[in-house]
């Protein structure tokens, strides 16, 4: 039986994946259609009545011709596809299968296309955030985090209703055991779990071999409740490479040994990992032969679809020059996230204030990067010049450091490369993209 919000919607069928398992289609029939969009939004273009994304695109709106209320977010159509088949193609020939996380941009647009491009399911932070994506046509979710509260497993339990849903979240104490045992039994349902191996002063995950019996004891217990299908890291939270490697070395041994116990609930079981930065070293670790042909690899990098021009970027930078099949793949990832904004004022020889704020863009790993520069007295659209750069953002403006007598003034456009997607992509509702010709071909809808 479908949850109670789309009983109306009609069945769907499931198509065979690679691992066996049976994924449901992502049909639109099925999936919630994006809502109109009401007039006045930020970085969209004047309406005075609410129009769908496809109305949108008929309208010719341009970029560089102003048609956007800036400061906007725009997304490119080509870099966006070429990311999508670099990262398949990544995992592809790793032997393993994409999630992406989906909390890096909530938006069911890019989820359908990362899930046409070959993605296994979608992989989520929260109960509520895992409703939003079944409700736009998800139906295989990993829930990289534990899984607590009565109301966050109520949410997860009317999803349940639909025999189609495949669902997993964290576990890494027996405490957390008891409460889903507990509350899934009184629901007459089972929940799939994987078991979270942490870093000694990172975030969850179990620590060491006294909270790992622990756990697999109380496991033992709901073993036709709580279902054990698989062992689960999250190397991001250190950036030593060493550790890094001991947690999935530790990881591997885990799963091995679980598998050998015959405690695994699910064939192949998960092995899963990966943020944005260390991808490759998960893939390499993960697809070692003496686990391949029992564990499904399932990877969950999320930034990669539009990529940075900072911290992941220079991630990327590391991955190209070490892992072997990303430098015979060629190419890299492109940044496909850009946000444009007006210079507002140039009231000193060395500084112009741009009409971009803390509102509209991340700031925790570093300020956006003049990229592009659109000239008013020219009308010509070029790169920026290489000593431009932001110093300083306030909610709406930004300070920008220029030399003096550069041709710069009041009107131009300045397009930034970001810094940090996830942080960029909850501060707007709506995203334009964008044809290699500035054209706006559809609106990228969010669902923070």
């Amino acid at each position: 039986m479908l949850p109670f919000f789309l009983r109306a919607q009609g069945n769907w069928k499931a198509k065979p994946m690679r691992d066996g398992s049976k994924q449901p289609k992502t049909a639109l029939s099925q999936a919630k259609a994006p809502a109109p969009i009401p007039p006045f939004q930020k970085g969209l273009g004047f309406m005075t009545t609410e129009l769908s994304s496809a109305q949108i695109a008929s309208l010719g709106w341009n970029l560089l011709r102003e048609d956007l209320s800036l400061p906007t977010a725009v997304l490119y159509a080509e870099k966006l596809s070429h990311n999508l088949a670099w990262m398949q193609k990544f995992a592809d020939r790793h032997g393993a299968v994409l999630a992406p996380h989906g909390k890096t941009t909530m938006a069911p647009k890019l989820f359908s296309m990362q899930l046409a491009a070959g993605a296994w399911g979608i992989t989520l932070a929260t109960a509520p955030q895992v409703a939003a994506a079944y409700q736009y046509g998800v139906r295989r979710i990993l829930m990289a985090n534990q899984l607590v509260g009565k109301q966050n497993m109520a949410i997860v339990d009317a999803l349940l209703d639909d025999p189609g849903f495949e669902f997993f979240c964290l576990v890494d104490s027996a405490v957390n055991v008891e409460q889903l045992g507990r509350f899934f039994r009184s629901c007459g349902k089972k929940v799939q779990v994987l078991l979270e191996i942490g870093l000694q002063g990172g975030r969850a995950g179990v620590r060491n071999a006294e909270q790992l019996e622990e756990l697999l004891h109380a496991l033992s217990g709901w073993r036709g409740q709580v279902l054990l299908c698989g062992v689960e890291i999250y190397e991001g939270v250190s950036e030593d490479e060493r550790a890094i490697l001991g947690l999935l070395q530790r990881a591997r041994e885990i799963a091995g040994e679980l598998a050998r116990r015959d405690l695994f609930q699910r064939t192949p079981f998960l092995l899963s990992g990966a943020g944005s930065a260390w991808y490759d070293l998960v893939a390499e670790a993960f697809s070692a032969a003496d686990l391949k042909d029992s564990a499904l690899v399932v990877l969950r990098p999320g930034c990669y679809l539009t990529h940075d021009a900072g911290s992941y970027a220079a991630a990327h930078a590391r991955i190209l020059a070490s892992n072997s099949v990303a430098r015979q793949m060629g190419g890299c990832l492109q940044q496909a996230l850009q946000l444009w904004a007006y210079v507002q004022s140039v009231p000193e020889p060395e500084r112009a204030i741009v009409g971009l704020g803390r509102r509209d863009a991340s700031f925790d790993s570093g300020l956006p990067k003049p990229a592009l520069h659109l000239s008013t007295a020219v009308g010509k659209l070029q790169d920026a010049p290489n000593c431009w750069r932001l110093t300083r953002m306030m909610d709406q403006h930004a300070y920008l450091e220029i030399k003096a007598g550069d041709p710069i003034t009041v009107g131009d456009m300045i397009g930034f490369d970001i810094c940090h997607p996830c942080l960029t992509f909850d501060k707007w509702r709506y995203l334009s993209l964008l044809d290699r010709h500035y054209q706006v071909i559809d609106v990228i809808q969010t669902c923070f």
